[in-house]
């Protein structure tokens, strides 16, 4: 999976570096998680909270 990332006032998505590599705080961006392949999203536009708990639902349920 593919977590992409953007800043609220942008139109282009960037693949996600780490928390720690944002110039700003987690609430100014916007995120979507994509497939491996980038041509399905798993997860609309949304906040980081909401995004990385889905993404930890379909790792668990992955990995089962």
């Amino acid at each position: 999976m593919v977590l992409q990332y953007k800043l609220k006032s942008k139109k282009r998505w960037n693949d996600y570096p780490g928390k720690d590599k944002l110039e700003f705080s987690t609430d100014k961006y916007d995120f979507r998680l994509l497939n491996e392949a980038k041509t399905k999203v798993l997860v609309e536009k949304n906040n980081y909270e909401n995004v990385m708990k889905r993404f930890r639902q379909i790792e668990f349920f992955k990995n089962r």
